[in-house]
């Protein structure tokens, strides 16, 4: 039997969490009273965001002190979607990363100059007139 498992994260940027889901193709339901993640044979917990990895499983989105974590029944967002769970985690903080390297270095006065992604990484470079 499966059951929910909690993963965290150095995510903080709800801002950039969703530019990533967006740039990753997820729909997501999100609301301030929560929403129902769903999982194993309809159970479901509250969440801040539920991302819709199947049409029967999400991955939910807790807001908590320490950060953000990722709540999902792994297993079934591996067999219905064909991802694992370190792959989800992988894609998504990568390009959480990304956005928020930008909101960052643009919030510092820096322009993005060139951007390149090959093979899992991308390599931006910035430039900043005096």
């Amino acid at each position: 039997m499966s059951h929910f498992t909690t993963v965290q994260t150095k995510i903080r940027d709800m801002v950039c969490l969703r530019e990533a889901l967006k740039d990753l193709n997820y729909e997501y339901t999100e609301a301030e009273e929560g929403v129902e993640v769903k999982g194993y044979h309809g159970q479901t917990l509250k969440a801040n965001i539920a991302i819709h990895a199947s049409k029967t499983y999400d991955v939910g989105v807790q807001v908590t002190a320490q950060g953000i974590e990722l709540v999902a029944d792994w297993w079934g967002v591996e067999t219905t979607r064909g991802l694992t769970e370190q792959e989800f985690v992988n894609q998504l903080s990568q390009r959480y990363a990304y956005h928020k390297i930008i909101k960052e270095v643009k919030a510092r006065g820096f322009a993005l100059e060139e951007e390149n992604e090959e093979q899992d990484t991308i390599h931006l470079t910035v430039r900043k007139w005096l």
